[in-house]
């Protein structure tokens, strides 16, 4: 989860949005030559291949010592903002909180279901250092596509490497194994411009021991375009003070839009640093721990603590999706 430290950089963000309009011609003058270019068509997902080479590294790379001590990518881009936020009250985090809590603003999930074997912990290396995010498997034509921030593929110019990604990840543990990443992909706006309206990533993974991701870990469905002010369920593995990053913690409550500078969904959550990426569900069953992806954990500011922002799925997200699930 990124923080932001003035309202200016959100500012310069939402800015690159605006573009100018399309003029349409007359009818009279539909049949001479256009001397103007043909305006070019709107870019698509930006993706990175990794080698074979890349992914046998991936492969052997993460033990479990290296995933207890990968930390959160903000923590190692030296962001200090996660410092000024203010501590949940005592035992918040500490103490066993019900599934059934709603709203909740963060606490271990103890309710079961398939978000347990969804959900996990996507561990890579960011500019020579490990660090570690969020994300989530969904359903998908390759069977190996999980959803997760644009921040966590690729950040400051520099695409990640040793992309693995740990369902169920259990304090170093990897229950169901660790699945290599063959391709990485985000949004073209936060491949231009890290356009935070646009943090959205994904990944696709190699089989494993013969097997496809969700063949083993089964997958949650994903809505588009499907509106705001939603009851919604975010998950995560927060690795920032007062959480570690051992254990899957969830926030529950009812979301609405961001009232300051994004377009962004906007939810009373007190997850830090290692959730970004993490899967907000709508429709969410506790019982099934199942639900419909609408968004990741993608930011928070610093002068409002204790909530999270996540980016609107809308068509880009789709186009995101589409390319990956076909890869």
């Amino acid at each position: 989860m990124r923080r932001h430290r003035t309202a200016a950089a959100i500012l310069l963000a939402v800015g690159a949005l605006l573009t100018g309009g399309l003029t349409a011609t007359t009818a009279a003058h539909a049949a001479a030559p256009d001397p103007s270019p043909a305006p070019a068509p709107a870019p698509g997902p930006a993706a990175h291949q990794a080698t074979a080479a890349e992914q046998l590294k991936a492969r052997t790379f993460w033990t479990a010592e290296r995933m207890r001590a990968a930390a959160p990518l903000d923590l190692r881009l030296g962001v200090d903002a996660l410092k000024t936020l203010k501590a949940p009250e005592p035992g918040a985090v500490t103490t066993t909180v019900a599934p059934t809590a709603f709203p909740q603003a963060g606490g271990p999930w103890n309710g079961g279901g398939e978000v347990v074997k969804t959900s996990g912990r996507l561990f890579f290396t960011f500019q020579g250092r490990n660090s570690s995010c969020s994300a989530n498997a969904v359903t998908s034509q390759n069977g190996s596509t999980v959803m997760t921030a644009g921040h966590c593929v690729k950040y400051q110019g520099s695409w990640h490497t040793n992309v693995v990604f740990v369902p169920a990840y259990d304090n170093g543990q990897a229950p169901y194994g660790q699945w290599t990443a063959t391709k990485t992909l985000t949004t073209p706006q936060w491949e231009a411009t890290e356009d935070i309206n646009q943090d959205i990533g994904a990944a696709v993974l190699a089989p494993l021991n013969g097997q496809k991701l969700t063949a083993v870990t089964g997958a949650q469905g994903i809505q588009f375009n499907g509106g705001y002010n939603k009851q919604m369920y975010a998950f995560g593995f927060p690795a920032v003070s007062p959480y570690d990053g051992s254990k899957l913690i969830y926030c529950s409550g009812n979301s609405s839009k961001d009232w300051l500078f994004t377009q962004d969904h906007s939810l009373g959550c007190n997850m830090t640093g290692g959730s970004s990426g993490g899967p907000w569900f709508t429709g969410f069953d506790e019982t099934a721990g199942t639900g419909l992806q609408v968004s990741v954990n993608s930011f928070g500011y610093v002068f409002l603590p204790n909530r999270m922002f996540g980016p609107y799925f809308g068509n880009e997200a789709k186009a995101l999706y589409d390319r990956a699930q076909a890869s």
